[in-house]
């Protein structure tokens, strides 16, 4: 056979579907590089970047037999890539948000008896919203909120589409609004210290 780094990336990608390590091995040395200063570029830590490589890789080596790459697998590399900065970007914003808002409360007194009860009474309206979401729904909810799953990762666990969770995530985070529109924000900290 013909030595792989002269081989086409469609020709790659079939050998791939057959489980060929070596085609796998020529395609991570093809694009591993250009897409980890792709990823670095975007985010704050080669760490991160280097990361969201690997994880890449895992998945088009588990997900080999079903890829359909027809015309350009730099471009569906890239596309992939895209996709998981964007889901690392948005979770360090939400961490990144928390830690800010942890390290202002650090700052307040102990909150008293009034405040307390008003946020034990916050905790269960929100309760009382997500309860009032359809069961899917608030599986979803929970999963990117409190496991703090990307939606490919949601997706992938509850065997359905990336769109239906972003569908229902807009759905159950619309909904919360609603629910809790006359809630002020010092409420809400309260809320999430307790």
């Amino acid at each position: 056979m013909a030595q792989y780094n002269t081989l086409t990336d469609l020709r790659l990608i079939d050998l791939l579907k057959k489980d060929d390590e070596r085609a796998f091995v020529e395609i991570y040395s093809r694009y591993a590089e250009v897409l980890t200063n792709f990823a670095s570029s975007k985010l704050f830590h080669l760490d991160d970047a280097r990361d969201i490589i690997h994880d890449l890789y895992v998945k088009l080596w588990e997900d080999r037999e079903k890829l359909q790459v027809d015309y350009n697998l730099k471009a569906y590399l890239f596309k992939l890539i895209r996709y998981r900065i964007v889901d690392k970007i948005r979770k360090n914003i939400t961490r990144e948000e928390y830690a800010a808002m942890v390290q202002a409360l650090g700052s307040y007194s102990a909150p008293n008896i009034e405040q307390q009860i008003a946020a034990k009474e916050l905790q269960q309206s929100i309760q009382k919203s997500l309860d009032g979401l359809s069961p899917r729904v608030k599986e979803i909810y929970l999963l990117s909120r409190e496991e703090n799953l990307s939606i490919p990762e949601i997706a992938e666990q509850l065997r359905i589409s990336e769109q239906t969770v972003k569908n229902q995530l807009s759905a159950a985070l619309k909904h919360l609004r609603q629910s809790l529109a006359g809630i002020s924000t010092s409420a809400l900290i309260l809320w999430w210290l307790y």
